[in-house]
């Protein structure tokens, strides 16, 4: 597989580990409690009863010990995948990681560039926006509602907010193309032990059987 079938494939046995955990993490699927209703304390030739709690999987609950080493297992199988992808990753011509974090930074610094670029200097009016105050004839201080005269200017250079802007994307632009081809021509050493878009239960079942050797 190439690095972006192993970015793909690490993500699937993220999702199965997280499907994994949630149901043991439930202390009804890991236990099983039965309550006897001891209605022969009280009544003493009444019959007693004995229930049993639902369970929120019941069709894992017969198999919870192999659901935990089936944890175990894709555990193992990332920390695999994983030892392989930084195998592959020590041959490329770009630090894929890093590259990658000053990409998004770059993005999120040329996203800002091009909202200064696109600020534009303007003027307008509010009517009765703003207070001012005088004297009547008695002499008392009153106030009195008058238009505001708003003025908005950029105070920075547009051309070179342009032009480092073009700089960015251009570098930007530059290294998405090369980490595209790492991702696709740079392969893994790793062979997938099941489909990735298989479903949690369909692995589980596959594993029961031994399946994922």
């Amino acid at each position: 597989m190439n690095l972006k079938e192993a970015f793909r494939f690490q993500n699937k046995l993220t999702e199965l580990i997280n499907n994994a955990k949630v149901i043991l993490s439930d202390n009804r699927n890991i236990t099983r409690t039965t309550n006897t209703y001891l209605r022969s304390k009280v009544v003493p030739d009444a019959e007693n009863e004995v229930t049993v709690d639902e369970i929120p999987n019941p069709e894992y609950t017969e198999n919870i010990t192999q659901l935990a080493l089936f944890l175990v297992y894709l555990m193992k199988q990332k920390e695999i995948l994983a030892n392989a992808v930084n195998e592959a990753k020590r041959s490329l011509p770009v630090d894929m990681d890093s590259e990658c974090s000053l990409n998004r930074q770059r993005q999120e610094i040329a996203g800002l560039l091009q909202k200064m670029a696109d600020t534009r200097s303007c003027e307008n009016v509010i009517h009765n926006g703003g207070i001012g105050y005088r004297f009547n004839a008695e002499g008392n201080q009153i106030s009195y509602k008058c238009p505001v005269k708003k003025v908005v200017t950029i105070n920075f250079d547009r051309n070179k907010i342009r032009s480092m802007l073009s700089e960015i994307n251009k570098k930007s632009d530059g290294i998405s193309v090369e980490l595209d081809k790492c991702l696709i021509n740079y392969e893994v050493n790793y062979t997938p032990k099941f489909d990735v878009n298989d479903t949690f239960p369909s692995v589980f079942e596959s594993y029961l059987k031994g399946q994922l050797d």
